[in-house]
């Protein structure tokens, strides 16, 4: 159960990777004060949240409709996971958020929902994720670690935005992009994983 939490807590808060949205975050809301930046990165962190765990929560009866197999989405997924980890491995965030809705974010009046929570923080990558946990649950017990996964990662979120200027002062963005780096990596491995155990439960290779 713990390595089941791991991996769960991993790929998901890894994926979703708070840090690398600092830079973007400071800038779409370099016109707010103080306390229209708190309550910025307390709405974004929450939608996020909810997002991602109404995703979570319809994502089982969406595959068993499509006839999705648990294999299957874990290549898929996995796969999606490893463009992530590269993007992040390179310092990049194209997979998660484009330039233009960066652009359109600095001409909005609120910039929370989108495009910080949706789809900075919760986007089609992290939606992926949690939803080849989701299907990996095999038992209620699994399917709440998955929920209380989701929620670390909202607040890590809320507390990673809360201290970005704090953050963005200490590490710079180097200091950000090298530990971006160190976290795209470690998802790479996760992901890869996900290939190789959908691999073989579909028996495309054999468990030894």
């Amino acid at each position: 159960m713990i390595d089941f939490f791991l991996t769960a807590l991993i790929s998901i808060l890894f994926v979703v990777d708070p840090p690398g949205a600092i830079p973007t975050y400071l800038v779409i809301s370099a016109n707010q004060n103080p306390e229209q930046r708190r309550r910025t990165a307390l709405r974004a962190s929450i939608v996020a949240t909810l997002t991602l765990a109404a995703f979570a929560g319809g994502g089982q009866f969406i595959f068993h409709y499509l006839g999705l197999t648990l294999p299957a989405f874990q290549i898929a997924g996995g796969l999606i996971l490893f463009l992530v980890a590269l993007d992040m491995i390179r310092a990049q965030r194209p997979t998660q958020e484009e330039p233009g809705e960066v652009s359109e974010g600095l001409a909005k009046q609120d910039v929370a929902v989108t495009p910080l929570a949706i789809p900075m923080l919760a986007g089609p990558a992290a939606m992926a994720s949690v939803s080849v946990q989701i299907y990996r649950a095999d038992s209620p017990t699994r399917t709440l670690v998955v929920f209380v996964a989701i929620a670390i990662t909202g607040t890590v979120s809320y507390i990673t935005l809360r201290l970005a200027d704090l953050l963005y002062r200490g590490l710079g963005r180097t200091g950000i992009h090298i530990f971006s780096r160190i976290l795209g990596l470690i998802l790479a491995g996760v992901s890869v994983q996900f290939v190789l155990d959908g691999l073989r439960a579909g028996n495309y290779i054999s468990a030894g």
